[in-house]
């Protein structure tokens, strides 16, 4: 599940509000957490704040629920820095994604992301979002880094291609754990689950954990695949109302009503304020999700 990076008053990231975050998504059953991700404002924190990040989030996971942070860079060189950093920090694991702006051909990206992987020991998943980075990772890359890099265990799908889940599928077995995300204008956690894919790393879960926990169970019985559908077919308006303008303008709003923290989104980004703000309080209570979850 991919968190926001949380702020207090003057800007600066909110540790104790990291903590509380982390708190909650134990209590709440979910089941691991994506810190760093687009829905973290990556791109917005400079340096020093991600590695801080790193250390201080080790410190309260550890043991206690497993944590991969996002260290994908611009470079090679800074991408394998930061990995090595991340992994002397105690990180549980670490996220890639194909630089963004580049465009760099697949030749390229096979031997950027295989000197990242053998950079590290420690668990290493790919996220392959298309319309953030300009690329796609095709399955026969995905299978050949899975061939060269035992390290290498989850490949996150974002795109609207069920071909390609099946094609991942198909190449690379059992080695690679696929999620997908819960961007419902795709709607593949259904199709992900139906391959035999492993669950979801999503958004929904800052706000509904417990439900997003059952949701993203791979389908082993008939039960859990009726449990799973009958939920997400319930929460898919919320899950289409988070997704309203670009992660994390709607979660942090969200949050917010929920009275967990949050603060407020970096520039560029908007607030989400007026008209759509009362429309999401509206379903948040219409489906009893403030009810159950706010802290207030």
């Amino acid at each position: 599940m991919a968190i926001p990076t949380p702020y207090n008053e003057n800007g600066k990231v909110d540790f104790e509000g990291f903590k509380t975050l982390i708190d909650f998504h134990i209590a709440h059953g979910t089941s691991e957490l994506f810190v760093m991700g687009s829905a973290g404002e990556v791109t917005l924190l400079t340096m020093e704040e991600r590695k801080e990040i790193v250390r201080q989030v080790v410190k309260m996971s550890k043991g206690r629920i497993p944590v991969f942070f996002n260290s994908s860079f611009p470079t090679t060189e800074d991408t394998v820095k930061f990995a090595r950093y991340s992994e002397a920090e105690g990180a549980d694991g670490l996220i890639f994604t194909v630089p963004p702006y580049l465009l760099p051909p697949q030749k390229a990206v096979i031997e950027h992301l295989h000197a990242c992987m053998r950079s590290v020991s420690i668990p290493v998943g790919v996220y392959n979002n298309p319309s953030r980075v300009g690329v796609n990772l095709e399955p026969e890359t995905l299978a050949a880094l899975a061939a060269e890099n035992p390290n290498f265990i989850v490949d996150k799908e974002a795109m609207p291609n069920v071909a390609q889940l099946v094609e991942v599928k198909r190449l690379a077995g059992d080695q690679l754990n696929i999620l997908c995300c819960d961007y419902p204008k795709y709607s593949i956690v259904l199709p992900t689950l139906a391959i035999g894919g492993n669950g979801t790393a999503n958004i929904g879960g800052n706000v509904i954990p417990e439900e997003m926990a059952i949701i993203s169970r791979p389908w082993d019985s008939m039960d859990k695949m009726e449990e799973c559908r009958k939920l997400y077919f319930k929460f898919y308006p919320l899950l289409k109302a988070l997704y309203w303008f670009s992660n994390p303008i709607v979660v942090k709003a969200a949050l917010k009503l929920l009275g967990l923290p949050s603060g407020s989104l970096r520039r560029p980004y908007p607030e989400l304020e007026g008209e759509k703000l009362e429309d999401l309080k509206a379903l948040m209570i219409d489906l009893g999700v403030i009810q159950k979850y706010g802290q207030n």
